[in-house]
């Protein structure tokens, strides 16, 4: 363990150096260490690195920011106190995610990545929400078309993070998270994407800001045909979409129940499918979310038919009839 502490030490040392080429050689070994030595982490952010490591993520050089992001990004995996309690280095992540479309994308994924990290500490959420340049610019990661499929999951990680703290969701909204989530919904097919996306949208649809923004681009009808058995989305994304109308349904009170009357017979299947075969979360909040739907309300939503609509599909009939017991 000395000796670990003696290279740490030495490496941070170089870190101060004048000469670019030994901060360079000093940035990579770090970065190696940090990565595969668990025990490093603590001694290195000991060693005084964390104040080094985010001065260096305003460098010019790309190479240099790829390295201090990525040892910040090891180091808040055991080392989450000292990260925080360092001044400047929430700015110094938001440089980077601000100038996102500039710098190093690789760069760009481990500070998104950091911060994710340092989003797992409820402590941390509501301080990390409260820097609205760095939401506004993880948004600005996903609205832009240019931006990686990495950079967008990582920022998509970090959102959702954010998400987590009930007051830093109005923030979201306010700073026109719905719409770019609900493009990457609706046009992005990418592996894992629109599951993230969806995520974050469960999460945010628990705001009142929520109700009206969704309304104004038609996201209440995006999460009603992702439940609908004939778009093939995946039990995870039926959960988020189950778990997003919940939400609104219970922040907006009555003004979200006009909505689902208009719900078809088919989503009310979606629902039912994750109730009987999603994960222990996903069927509780199903179930909660039918319960919020009445018989009559579903008899309505096809259009003025009778309730014995509800009898030509028995599983579903049954299994309302069984919630309502």
């Amino acid at each position: 363990m000395e000796v670990k502490r003696r290279t740490a030490d030495s490496l941070v040392v170089k870190l101060s150096s004048v000469s670019e080429k030994t901060r360079n050689e000093a940035l990579c070994e770090l970065r190696l260490i940090s990565k595969h030595d668990a025990e490093s982490r603590s001694l290195i952010a000991g060693a005084g690195a964390i104040p080094y490591l985010a001065e260096t993520l305003y460098s010019s050089s790309h190479e240099a920011q790829e390295n201090a992001a990525a040892t910040l990004l090891n180091i808040s995996i055991s080392s989450k106190d000292s990260l925080m309690s360092t001044r400047g280095l929430l700015d110094a992540f938001s440089h980077i995610l601000r100038n996102h479309s500039s710098t190093c994308p690789a760069a760009v994924q481990s500070s998104a990545a950091a911060l994710y990290s340092l989003l797992i500490v409820d402590s941390y959420r509501h301080s990390i929400g409260a820097k609205r340049d760095i939401v506004y610019a993880l948004i600005d990661i996903i609205r832009s078309p240019s931006s990686p499929p990495r950079s967008i999951k990582d920022a998509l990680r970090a959102l959702f993070g954010v998400s987590l703290y009930p007051l830093n969701r109005s923030t979201m909204i306010h700073l026109g998270a719905a719409g770019p989530l609900f493009g990457l919904i609706l046009k992005d097919g990418r592996v894992g994407i629109v599951e993230d996306a969806t995520a974050v949208v469960a999460q945010i649809a628990g705001c009142e800001e929520s109700v009206e923004a969704f309304r104004n681009i038609s996201g209440i009808s995006v999460l009603v045909d992702l439940l609908d058995m004939s778009t093939g989305s995946s039990m995870r994304i039926k959960e988020n979409a189950v778990s997003a109308l919940l939400n609104l349904a219970t922040c907006g009170e009555g003004r979200v129940m006009e909505d689902f009357r208009l719900m078809d017979l088919g989503v009310v299947d979606g629902i039912l499918n994750v109730a009987e075969h999603g994960t222990d979360k996903g069927k509780s909040k199903a179930t909660a979310l039918l319960n919020l739907i009445d018989t009559k309300t579903i008899s309505s939503c096809s259009g003025g038919s009778s309730g014995s609509d509800l009898r030509d599909s028995p599983r579903r009939f049954n299994y309302l009839l069984h919630q309502s017991s």
